[in-house]
C-alpha cells in the first residue's frame, strides 16, 4: 500500500471525516472536529498539520507545533495518531521523521512530545527514533471542575 505523507492545506469535508475516525482512537475525551477550527489550525503560522494518505483516506496525522520564544526555537509534537488499522507499518515513524525534518528547518534544537503511560507501542518507536525520557515534571491546570475558578477568578499575585 502506498502512504504519502504531506501537510495538510486545506480541510476539505473528507478530511473532516476521517480525522473525526482517528482522533477517538487517539482519546476517549478528544472533543468533536469543529471544520472551522481545523482550519485555524492549518493555517496557523505556528502549527503543522502533518497527515498520511493511504487510498485518498488520512490515515495518520500528527501536529507540529513550533514557536519563538526568549529562549529559543521550541518544538513539540501532538496529537500523533494511526488508525488502528494501519499500525504496525511505519507510519508514526515517517510522520514523525518528517516532523523532526521540519523542526531543524526551523531551527529547533530539541523536539519534545508527552504520550500516555498505557500506549507502550508509541514509546517503543519514539525511544527508536532517538528520543529519550526527560527526567522533568510536566504539571497541567484544568480549566473545568478547578475550585480555584468557581470562586470566581485566580487569584492575584501578592507582592
Amino acid at each position: 500500500m502506498n502512504i504519502v505523507i504531506e501537510q495538510l492545506q486545506q480541510v476539505t469535508p473528507d478530511d473532516i471525516e476521517d480525522l473525526r475516525r482517528l482522533f477517538p482512537q487517539l482519546s476517549s475525551s478528544a472533543s468533536e472536529l469543529d471544520p472551522a477550527a481545523s482550519t485555524e489550525i492549518v493555517t496557523s503560522p505556528t502549527t503543522t498539520v502533518l497527515i498520511a494518505r493511504a487510498q485518498q483516506k488520512i490515515v495518520g496525522t500528527l501536529t507540529l507545533v513550533v514557536v519563538k520564544i526568549p529562549t529559543g526555537v521550541r518544538a513539540r509534537i501532538e496529537d500523533v495518531v494511526v488508525d488502528e488499522n494501519h499500525r504496525g507499518s511505519g507510519i508514526g515513524a515517517a510522520l514523525t521523521r518528517e516532523a523532526l525534518t521540519r523542526s531543524q528547518q526551523q531551527g529547533a534544537r530539541t523536539v519534545d512530545l508527552s504520550s500516555h503511560s498505557t500506549r507502550q507501542a508509541a514509546h517503543r518507536l519514539y525511544l527508536s527514533l532517538g528520543f529519550h525520557i526527560r527526567d522533568s515534571s510536566m504539571y497541567r491546570f484544568q480549566f473545568d471542575d478547578n475550585p480555584l475558578l468557581a470562586t470566581a477568578a485566580i487569584p492575584p499575585i501578592q507582592n
